[in-house]
């Protein structure tokens, strides 16, 4: 038996109902436009006839809240286990992100040219082109002074030293990859266009 059974919806499921998405349905939840409570597994839980009364509200003229901007977030990382576990991991943290993944250093390189990114999370050693490379061509571009880069390496201290070190306002995380650390720097950096946006 569904939520929806019982008449209480999801914040993902509200979402739906409502047309915008999970992110603006909390915000409606945490400055009180729409009644909810927490399960004792801190899940937010919604009336279903509260959902649908702020929507005929919303239809009836009152201006629905815009959608929080969404950032766009380019991995560029040639191994396919750690792409899949970026994939299921960041999918599940319900952030305000579009996610593009690159496979090679050639790859990535022409996604950041062709459709820069908010924030880019870069391999190093990769075949071909390497995150160095793409790095030193984002960092050359004036235009693309926004994005915000973080490496993801096994390489150790000594060797990227030789290889120019990390450069200033670089993010660096070791291999492997630190979730809980990656969660926090993606959220601060979808806060930081969401306060540049208001």
């Amino acid at each position: 038996m569904t939520n929806d059974d019982h008449g209480i919806c999801t914040t993902q499921e509200a979402a739906g109902l409502l047309g915008m998405s999970v992110s603006s349905v909390q915000k409606l939840v945490e400055t009180g436009e729409l009644a909810a409570w927490k399960t004792g597994g801190g899940h937010r839980r919604i009336r279903r006839s509260a959902v649908l009364a702020y929507r005929g509200h919303s239809e009836a003229g009152a201006p629905a809240p815009a959608a929080a901007p969404r950032s766009e977030l380019l991995i560029v990382e040639d191994d396919e286990m750690v792409r899949a576990l970026y994939t299921a991991r960041i999918g599940h943290w319900n952030l305000p992100l579009d996610v593009t993944l690159s496979a090679s250093g050639y790859d990535g390189l022409i996604e950041v040219c062709v459709r820069p990114p908010d924030i880019l999370l870069l391999d190093i050693v990769m075949h071909g082109i390497d995150g160095y490379e793409i790095l030193e061509a984002v960092l050359a571009r004036p235009a693309l002074r926004h994005v915000h880069i973080a490496i993801v390496t096994g390489m150790c201290h000594a060797d990227l030293a030789a290889r120019g070190g990390v450069p200033p306002g670089v993010a660096l995380f070791g291999k492997p990859v630190p979730l809980d650390r990656l969660h926090g720097y993606l959220t601060a950096c979808c806060m930081h266009k969401q306060r540049a946006a208001a």
